[in-house]
């Protein structure tokens, strides 16, 4: 008689994963809703699928451990049927149906995208677009205060303060969601206040490549839309310009002074 197994699952991440993060890698391996996934996290003992063979238990557990829960398989009870009298094994309750496609190969789960927070992640194209809106965003408020200045520069100038502390609230946020999606620390934002460092660690957070799966942090943000990728490409052709100006404007300095002397 061949061995078959359980999937037990008593509503555990793996170490190293966040709660939320395993509960929507979950709902997304079993196509369910996340009310559904909730009443898994109860600490109690919940069979996920049962009467297993040996492979597919193990290809189960595979898939589940790759989405960060923490399951563990066991032996099932054996059952002796008698043709005298047979009594129906109870099976417990799932509050989803198994999973309608393979289970072995990796499942793409993306984490939801959070605005105005420094939780989360963000992939090196969304960074440059968002980067790119939120300078537009910055010129706009500078010429909205220009004009309000010949009416009541008291007014603003309250403006303009308020405009760079946002500007600069979600430029510390967005870098630090960019700094999660590589796997590294928010804190590590402080080092563009470093002299010279500084100068150089934007550019880091631009080009370093983010983590392909759920990293601590959580799974990784949804593909890019059109806007962002031309808000992106915008956002490297201004950089562009700004480089080749310095440029222009460093040689146009040399040669005055070379003709000074």
């Amino acid at each position: 008689m061949t061995t078959l197994f359980k999937i037990v699952f008593e509503g555990s991440p793996l170490p190293g994963v966040d709660l939320e993060t395993a509960k929507a890698n979950l709902a997304q391996l079993f196509k369910s809703d996340s009310l559904a996934v909730e009443k898994l996290f109860t600490g109690r003992k919940v069979a996920l699928k049962r009467n297993l063979a040996p492979d597919a238990a193990q290809k189960y557990l595979a898939a589940l451990h790759q989405a960060g829960v923490d399951a563990r398989l066991e032996e099932e009870a054996q059952v002796e049927l008698s043709l005298e009298k047979v009594e129906p094994v109870e099976q417990p309750f799932s509050p989803y149906a198994p999973p309608q496609s393979e289970v072995a190969p990796p499942v793409a789960i993306y984490g939801p995208l959070k605005v105005m927070t420094v939780q989360g992640r963000i992939g090196r194209v969304r960074y440059l677009g968002w980067s790119m809106a939120l300078t537009l965003g910055a010129c706009a408020a500078m010429f909205v205060c220009l004009a309000l200045a010949a009416v009541s520069k008291p007014l603003a100038i309250g403006l303009g303060a308020i405009a760079v502390a946002a500007f600069i609230t979600m430029n510390v946020q967005i870098s630090v969601q960019r700094l999660h999606d590589a796997g590294w620390t928010g804190w590590m934002w402080l080092l563009n206040l470093v002299p010279f460092v500084g100068s150089v660690f934007p550019f880091v957070v631009m080009a370093v490549p983010g983590n392909p799966g759920v990293n601590q942090y959580g799974p990784p943000a949804p593909p890019n839309s059109t806007a962002v990728k031309v808000l992106a490409w915008l956002w490297v052709a201004f950089l562009a310009l700004v480089f080749i100006a310095g440029l222009l404007g460093g040689f146009a300095s040399v040669a005055r002074h070379s003709q000074a002397i």
